[in-house]
């Protein structure tokens, strides 16, 4: 999994390199605000209606100031990064749990610990990894079991949201980061205005762009990240509970076995 989120990380940086390349490359251009007449405005919009979704893209990415918008853009992708290795994680830790234990019992029954313990330990995902460290102290005591699935069981927990800290970072740093990028954008256009010593559109419309495009782009980012996060919330919280559940149930076969 660290492999996988070294090489999303790897490809991050370098679609966001490209952008700034792109953006360094793309000359400055002073936009004319002329009353266009209802003939220019349809052919504008059948215009950029056959652009290219990335051309697009990369135009209002660039229109929002690439220097603000470059940071938004990285929070996401490396929240995404995170969030779509949290999510293989999780889906290669589920196992069927029903079959898990009812063959833990059987073995347990009939051929012994240490048979229940060798099937544990071939079997992937953190109940199976708690079910081999309670029945590896099995000969110290049920009460010695119980304190290691216990102890474990936090172990595991933790490896499962590991890496949530970071996604809840991304949410909360996109839309600061867009709303920083807003702050500076009404700066330059109240520098525009004091410069000209006039209000107008012309004076004032590169500014707002700015503001508006960076604030729309966090939003969008935070947006997506906490879909994700709940998501995968839901997905930890599913699997804690299999485990408290079946944790039980160990102890529970541990001593009926004992008492034969």
């Amino acid at each position: 999994m660290k492999k996988l989120f070294l090489v999303l990380a790897a490809a991050t940086l370098s679609f966001s390199a490209a952008f700034a390349q792109d953006a360094t490359e793309t000359p400055a251009q002073e936009v004319a605000v002329e009353e266009a007449a209802p003939v220019a405005e349809v052919e504008a919009v059948e215009e950029l209606a056959g652009e290219p979704m990335h051309f697009a893209l990369m135009k209002k990415f660039l229109e929002g100031g690439w220097e603000w918008m470059l940071p938004v853009l990285v929070c996401l992708v490396l929240g995404l990064a995170i969030a779509i290795e949290r999510i293989l994680y999780l889906t290669m830790a589920q196992i069927n749990t029903k079959k898990f234990v009812a063959e833990v019992e059987r073995l347990l029954n009939e051929k012994g610990v240490e048979a229940a313990k060798e099937y544990c330990r071939n079997t992937r995902g953190p109940i199976a990894s708690i079910y081999y460290q309670g029945l590896m102290r099995y000969d110290q005591g049920l009460e010695a079991v119980e304190k290691a699935v216990v102890s474990y069981g936090s172990v595991q927990q933790g490896h499962l949201e590991s890496g949530l800290s970071w996604i809840s970072l991304f949410i909360a740093l996109s839309p600061s980061l867009g709303f920083m990028g807003t702050v500076v954008g009404m700066i330059q256009a109240f520098d525009d205005i004091q410069a000209q010593a006039t209000i107008s559109p012309a004076v004032v419309a590169g500014g707002i762009k700015v503001a508006l495009l960076t604030t729309m782009l966090g939003l969008i980012s935070a947006v997506i990240l906490q879909v994700f996060f709940n998501y995968i919330l839901s997905k930890i919280e599913g699997q804690v509970v299999k485990m408290e559940d079946t944790s039980i149930t160990l102890i529970d076969m541990l001593t009926a076995y004992n008492k034969r």
